[in-house]
């Protein structure tokens, strides 16, 4: 089977990149031929047989001429069209497989690969991971960053509310693009040329199903982890966060948090914005950003793991390495981190922005060593999908829309 991996990054930049590479590389183990197709990097390290790409866009740099049209090619592309078409016409793929496309590449792409198929009598089919709101949400996160509120406007069509909150960066300018960008493609009616819709999490699924051209399209897979062997390791006494540093992963509910317990140790490890602010904190330590084997020791021999979100978190795979290393996770009510503890058995739930709750809740599992094992040993009967049972419910969906019948 011929599959083109769709992303607009097609260097090591997130979450969406970690998952093309890992799927594409599975998929090349397995016989498959995948090649990629997003914009031009000094860092891509995944390509295509022609070396087609976009030009790389930079929204936050670049001259003031190409500031004033990049609103045009934020929401339609003849370069993108034109150069997937080249891979198109080389590759002759069996399925497209979209990523993260909107803005950079934008759905026009969608458009030439209908195109071809049609042209070239080709049972090329469409899928597309959804790995956030984009598509029912122009900000992509169903939240207010200017007011720091979840917000769910937006549902239904009503794109709008992005222009009137000034959802993209607090910008009214970048706010009405995204929400002409949304109408366009809305109007246009380009998206009902997908015919599957991964989503990560049955809470995404949900928020996907508002518009009814995507409800019978979607399907919930939680993404995948690394398949470890779930050792038993040396408790430490310290409590784990990790991740960014930023208003809506929950640091400030947290860094208050930590204030009123100071006898017990905390352990931060990522980046972020609210860095600053939890380097004041006598009782935490900022070990800073941590890759591969030293951020999974730190993972294993933490009491638990704190994921204090306050946005509608898809499938954090904070949640997920954490229990697969045995580690218990104190978690917030809130996206899809429900569908990955099991309250009471392998962590503990509290509502999403509630201090006290929180500070009640670590107390309680700081103090009680029995209770943190039993939570431990129940971890290593969690089973989530490595990459090779992921990859097999990939293929099965490529299988399912008669691929090279």
């Amino acid at each position: 089977m011929k599959i083109l991996m769709i992303n607009k990054f097609l260097y090591p930049n997130g979450g969406s990149e970690t998952y093309i590479f890992k799927l594409g590389n599975y998929l090349k183990s397995q016989g498959h031929e995948v090649q990629y197709f997003g914009m031009k990097h000094e860092g891509r390290c995944v390509g295509n047989a022609v070396n087609a790409y976009t030009s790389d866009m930079d929204f936050h740099g670049g001259t003031k001429l190409s500031k004033l049209t990049y609103p045009l090619k934020t929401i339609y592309s003849s370069e993108a069209r034109k150069k997937i078409r080249m891979v198109l016409d080389d590759f002759q793929p069996d399925v497209c497989h979209l990523n993260n496309f909107n803005y950079q590449l934008t759905p026009s792409i969608i458009l030439e690969i209908v195109k071809w198929r049609k042209e070239m009598s080709k049972n090329c089919r469409i899928v597309l991971t959804a790995h956030d709101y984009q598509l029912v949400c122009p900000n992509h996160q169903l939240r207010n960053p200017n007011t720091g509120e979840n917000c769910e406007k937006c549902l239904g069509g009503h794109f709008l509310n992005c222009t009137k909150g000034k959802c993209i960066h607090g910008s009214t300018v970048k706010s009405a693009v995204g929400t002409m960008e949304a109408y366009f493609w809305k109007l246009n009616g380009a998206y009902k040329y997908i015919d599957t819709i991964i989503c990560c999490s049955e809470f995404l699924k949900k928020k996907m199903d508002t518009n009814p051209l995507f409800a019978k399209k979607t399907v919930a897979m939680h993404n995948f982890v690394d398949k470890v062997e779930k050792k038993e390791v040396k408790k430490k006494d310290y409590v784990l966060y990790f991740g960014r540093y930023s208003e809506e992963k929950g640091i400030y509910t947290l860094a208050e948090t930590c204030k009123l317990l100071p006898d017990i140790h905390f352990v931060f490890a990522g980046a972020g914005p609210l860095e600053e602010k939890i380097n004041t904190l006598p009782n935490v330590k900022n070990v800073g950003f941590q890759k591969e084997e030293a951020l999974r020791k730190i993972i294993k021999e933490a009491k638990f793991c704190i994921v204090p979100s306050e946005w509608y978190e898809n499938c954090p795979f904070s949640v997920m390495e954490s229990q697969s290393y045995r580690t218990p996770v104190l978690g917030a009510n809130i996206g899809g981190i429900l569908e990955l503890i099991q309250d009471g058995k392998t962590g503990e739930i509290f509502e999403s922005g509630n201090v006290d709750e929180l500070k009640m809740k670590i107390q309680k599992l700081w103090d009680d060593k029995v209770l943190i094992r039993q939570y431990s040993q129940n971890c290593q009967y969690v089973k989530f999908d490595d990459i090779e049972a992921y990859s097999q419910k990939v293929l099965d969906i490529y299988d399912g829309l008669g691929i090279g019948s």
